[in-house]
């Protein structure tokens, strides 16, 4: 009887480190019909931090990356300047779902990389995970900056 009310209290603690690691700042969740994902991110929500973005990395974690916030929807142009990684580049409308995808961009190319419409965030992910994931059109991006009304309930 102990052991189960002992296995039973440490599941509950499990859980709950979950939903609270699912309402992190320092993570995103992408879903659609293709499945689900989650990334380490890191959350660049001023001018300073979306200038440097992932400028002068050598290497990042197969499943990290950089999402940048914006205040108000807006159309968006990335480019590569000082970028030594190749990047996968999601724009999302303020509803979080997906616009554009720039996939596996050129380290120091200095072509911008436009929405082809307003977006509200720009998530930067190692090259080839949208191939590799199978993103799709479908694809939800759900982080605690967003408002929870339209997508998944994690943190609500």
């Amino acid at each position: 009887m102990i052991r189960l009310v002992w296995a039973s209290a440490v599941n509950i603690l499990f859980n709950a480190a979950i939903v609270l690691a699912d309402c992190a700042d320092s993570h995103v969740h992408l879903s659609g019909t293709w499945g689900t994902a989650q990334f380490a991110v890191e959350v660049a929500d001023d001018d300073t931090e979306r200038a440097k973005g992932l400028m002068y990395r050598d290497v990042m974690g197969k499943f990290s990356g950089m999402l940048f916030v914006y205040n108000q929807p807006q159309e968006a142009a990335f480019w590569m300047k000082n970028t030594k990684i190749s990047l996968d580049i999601l724009y999302f409308n303020s509803e979080g779902r997906l616009v554009d995808v720039h996939a596996n961009t050129i380290p120091g190319d200095l072509t911008p990389l436009r929405s082809s419409r307003p977006i509200q965030y720009v998530l930067e992910i190692n090259a080839g995970m949208v191939k590799t994931l199978k993103l799709g059109s479908d694809t939800v991006l759900n982080h605690v900056s967003l408002d929870q009304g339209t997508k998944t309930t994690r943190c609500k």
